[in-house]
């Protein structure tokens, strides 16, 4: 985990020092940038593990930016360094696939915790992770990838693929927010906006929306006043059903 190579960009020069220099004591390695150009094209090199990104940047902002980053990498993990009152921004990075956001005053203590996180969530993912079905969608958890046919493919993220397995692996129930949170952040959830894992569920169903409409069932169902669920129609493979049982043990 210690080895992992971060793109901090940020243009304030005080705040990515500090970013800089608490991910460095923390054994990470770190590459920084003061614009969205410069930003963008050391993200997109090989070898980066995660982004932090700051959204308003000179250059390119950093919305533009994430989204070139999702056109060449499509799951790499990206965190949005954002302002409080910038939520109209934060709502949109979300839904453009960043995997987290931290809003600025924030302390070094709470940034590495999130950065932790979401890279022991890339690094966690099961290589073995079998398929699920949702209609004629399959998903296939391995390639982190939902197939319809051979032209019609959505890729998914490792915050998307860390929920969607979670809730297929607990089928059975309903899961609050603030427990998907704890469970694939890590972190407390106290006193924080869990807005962002309704963003997450967001994009997730409309990426597995059937792309010729034939289908109105929900492959995710709210759970008024409590979370989400898998919905009955999103169907399990016998070898992920083992795996799972397996790692429970």
């Amino acid at each position: 985990m210690s080895a992992a190579q971060i793109v901090v960009v940020e243009d304030e020069p005080a705040i990515r020092r500090g970013v800089v220099d608490a991910l460095r004591a923390s054994g990470y390695t770190v590459k920084e940038a003061a614009d969205g150009g410069a930003g963008y094209d050391c993200s997109v090199q090989p070898g980066v593990c995660l982004v932090l990104l700051d959204l308003l940047l000179p250059v390119r902002d950093g919305l533009e930016v994430l989204e070139g980053i999702r056109k060449v990498r499509p799951t790499l993990p990206v965190i949005i360094l954002t302002a409080r009152g910038s939520e109209d921004d934060r709502v949109r990075g979300l839904k453009m696939g960043a995997d987290d956001y931290v809003v600025k005053p924030f302390s070094a203590r709470e940034l590495l915790a999130r950065v932790e996180a979401v890279l022991r969530r890339a690094a966690d993912r099961p290589s073995d992770m079998a398929r699920a079905r949702f209609g004629r969608a399959v998903i296939d958890f391995q390639r982190r990838e939902i197939r319809w046919s051979e032209s019609e493919r959505a890729e998914l993220s490792d915050t998307e693929t860390g929920i969607l397995t979670f809730l297929i692996e607990n089928r059975s129930r309903s899961v609050s927010r603030e427990e998907i949170l704890t469970r694939l952040w890590g972190i407390d959830p106290s006193g924080l906006e869990t807005r962002t894992i309704d963003m997450h569920v967001a994009r997730l169903r409309a990426k597995l929306r059937d792309p010729n409409g034939k289908s109105s069932a929900e492959a995710i169902v709210t759970v008024r006043a409590h979370g989400y669920m898998a919905g009955p129609d999103l169907k399990l493979d016998d070898s992920l059903r083992v795996q799972t049982a397996a790692r429970r043990k």
